[in-house]
């Protein structure tokens, strides 16, 4: 099927990121996923590679460095580019063009007219910050598409929008975004 490219970030909801890598794979696409440095302490790369059969991208620098352009090679390839979970750091990031690690190179990478998926994931007062909201309609104006999060509980144990939109919503929306 399609090549996609899953940034994820650190937030609570990353064990809802591996159900989605699973599902994209079991639906047959191949899913090339590169994390945050946040993102490897919270999950295990490896648990990332069962789930995919792909072993993740973390460093651009180091042991797990897979060649002099993996920023190149992985935009290359991403038919969508999805960042699920999202958190309001990466968010910032994303929209000042601030390349600081693997995932926001890749990003910076993506060829115009390749599908980006945002999934933010959040304290409900987070996602409401000011400071968030610009982040994230500064994404959209520069070409992302960015879902809507859940409403109700969050790991912190707060209620309100901030849930990472369940997995088989954003496998619905990556299969319209590929035409599927």
């Amino acid at each position: 099927m399609s090549a996609i490219v899953l940034g994820v970030s650190g937030s609570a909801s990353i064990y809802k990121a591996c159900d989605l890598a699973s599902q994209l794979t079991q639906s047959g696409h191949s899913v090339h996923t590169v994390m945050t440095h946040r993102a490897a302490e919270l999950v295990s790369p490896q648990l990332f590679e069962a789930v995919t059969g792909e072993a993740p991208y973390v460093d651009e620098f180091g042991e797990d460095r897979r060649g002099a352009m993996d920023h190149i090679e992985l935009a290359r390839q991403a038919e969508v580019f999805l960042v699920a979970p999202m958190t309001g750091d990466l968010a910032a990031r994303l929209a000042l063009g601030i390349a600081d690690d693997l995932v926001t190179t890749v990003s910076l990478a993506i060829q115009a007219g390749i599908p980006r998926l945002a999934c933010p994931a959040m304290n409900p007062n987070m996602l409401a910050h000011p400071a968030v909201r610009r982040n994230l309609t500064t994404l959209v104006e520069d070409g992302w598409e960015v879902m809507e999060p859940g409403v109700g509980h969050v790991a912190c144990g707060e209620e309100g929008a901030g849930r990472l939109p369940e997995p088989a919503e954003i496998l619905t929306r990556v299969g319209e975004l590929l035409g599927q």
